[in-house]
C-alpha cells in the first residue's frame, strides 16, 4: 500500500450523502437570486407605501424593481403628481433608473429635472432656470413633500423644476 492522491472536492460524498461543491455552489447561487428578488419586491412595496404616505394619488400604482431599475405604472391625477412619484422612487438608494410608464388624467406641461451639484442652492437653481433667484420658493413647493426645508438639498438629488408662465 501507499499514499493515493484524490481531488478532495471533485466527487459526491461517501455513499451519496451530501453534495459536490458544484451542487452546493449552484444551490447557493439560486438562494442568493431568490433573496435578491425578495429584497427587490420588499423595496418596491416600501416605495409604494411611501408614495401613499406622501399622499401622492396614483390609481393602480405598481412599482417593480429589477437590479437598479424601477418601473412605475398607474394613473396619476396630474403631471406634478406623476413627476413627484418618479422623484420619490429615483431619489431612493439603490435606484439608478426609473422607467416611467404612468399615465396622467389631467395633462399639464412637463417639468424639467435638475440634478443638484455641490454648491447648488434653490436660489442658484432658480436663477439658472427662471432668471431670478427669488423664485426659489416655486422649486421648493414643486418638490414638497419630499423637501421639508429649502436649505436641505444634497448633491446627486434630482429636483423638479416646473414650467411657470412669465
Amino acid at each position: 500500500m501507499g499514499i493515493f492522491s484524490f481531488i478532495k472536492n471533485a466527487g459526491a460524498k461517501v455513499f451519496g450523502i451530501g453534495k459536490t461543491d458544484a451542487e452546493e455552489a449552484a444551490e447557493a447561487a439560486a438562494a442568493a437570486a431568490e433573496a435578491k428578488l425578495k429584497a427587490e419586491a420588499t423595496a418596491a412595496s416600501n416605495l409604494e407605501e411611501t408614495v401613499r404616505d406622501l399622499q401622492l394619488e396614483v390609481e393602480n400604482l405598481n412599482i417593480h424593481i429589477a437590479n437598479d431599475t424601477a418601473t412605475i405604472t398607474g394613473a396619476a391625477y396630474d403631471q406634478a403628481t406623476k413627476e413627484k412619484v418618479v422623484l420619490v422612487v429615483g431619489n431612493s438608494a439603490g435606484i439608478a433608473t426609473v422607467d416611467d410608464q404612468m399615465t396622467v388624467e389631467n395633462v399639464e406641461p412637463e417639468a424639467k429635472f435638475h440634478t443638484v451639484e455641490s454648491g447648488d442652492t434653490l436660489g442658484k437653481i432658480a436663477k439658472t432656470y427662471y432668471g431670478n433667484a427669488m423664485k426659489y420658493p416655486v422649486i421648493f413647493e414643486a418638490n414638497k413633500p419630499m423637501l421639508k426645508d429649502p436649505d436641505l438639498i444634497y448633491p446627486g438629488q434630482v429636483l423638479r423644476i416646473p414650467h411657470i408662465e412669465e
